[in-house]
């Protein structure tokens, strides 16, 4: 029983350590993958998810992910797979095998939202995946959150002009980006993998996938079914004239 117990303290306190060097060494681009792997060995150890708030392992280390507020930079919500993946330009991602983190991340919601209050509605909610040039964080994560004032009534009036079968160029550009769109008919995210979509509709080399940022946003389709629009953008890493990243399309505290 002692020992166990001195296990724990253990764990718990270099959780502490790697929360706090995080916080303090913000260059440190390897910070949210020492969290991850502090979480998997807690709860390997005690059953817990600490420092995370979840941690699913119901397939294997090698399919599974943790949902946790990052060490670095502004305090959100983010899935994170608990297999090593460097980001979006990772080739594991657009495989058939690839688990659905998409799917994963979405159904993770439930942790923006008090469990006392009303639930989020379908339409509040938005994924985030950002860039290789525009993320702090050189492991794969999701930021989940609610869409922000700005970003919805966009959105709305981008939906029309999306097709549920192929990748649109938005005509208008969106805080000086070309955007493209499509919107998914179906309720869930179950057999949706964005990126892959991206590689297969979204005319450009295989080199850029690093460039690639990506936003899965709920709304409700025109007969009032929910469903989901998909953006999905290159940024140029030679274009310093503007900092936009994915998750400036959304609400990080939910406050809507």
């Amino acid at each position: 029983m002692r020992q166990s117990l001195l296990r724990i303290a253990a764990i718990y306190c270099v959780a502490f350590a790697l929360a706090t060097q995080a916080a303090v060494a913000e260059v440190d681009r390897g910070a949210l993958w020492q969290v991850v792997r502090t979480c998997v060995a807690n709860h390997a150890l005690t059953g817990a998810a600490f420092p995370c708030l979840e941690v699913n392992l119901s397939d294997g280390e090698e399919r599974g992910y943790v949902i946790l507020h990052p060490p670095v930079g502004k305090r959100d919500t983010i899935l994170s797979p608990t297999k090593k993946i460097l980001g979006v330009e990772d080739p594991s991602l657009r495989t058939l095998a690839v688990p659905n983190y998409f799917e994963d991340a979405w159904n993770a919601r439930t942790f923006l939202s008090d469990p006392i209050q009303k639930p989020l509605a379908h339409d509040d909610v938005a994924l985030a995946v950002n860039s290789r040039f525009s993320r702090t964080q050189d492991q794969f994560h999701i930021h989940i959150g609610c869409l922000s004032r700005e970003a919805r009534p966009m959105l709305q009036a981008i939906a029309p002009e999306l097709s549920e079968n192929k990748w649109v160029h938005i005509r208008r550009r969106i805080h000086g980006l070309e955007f493209w769109g499509r919107r998914i008919a179906q309720e869930t995210l179950a057999g949706v993998n964005p990126i892959r979509l991206a590689d297969e509709g979204i005319p450009d080399e295989p080199e850029s996938r690093a460039q690639l940022t990506i936003v899965v946003a709920g709304i409700q389709l025109a007969d009032g079914r929910d469903g989901f629009v998909v953006l999905a953008w290159r940024l140029d890493p030679f274009d310093s004239g503007h900092q936009f990243t994915a998750e400036d399309f959304l609400d990080l505290s939910c406050s809507l």
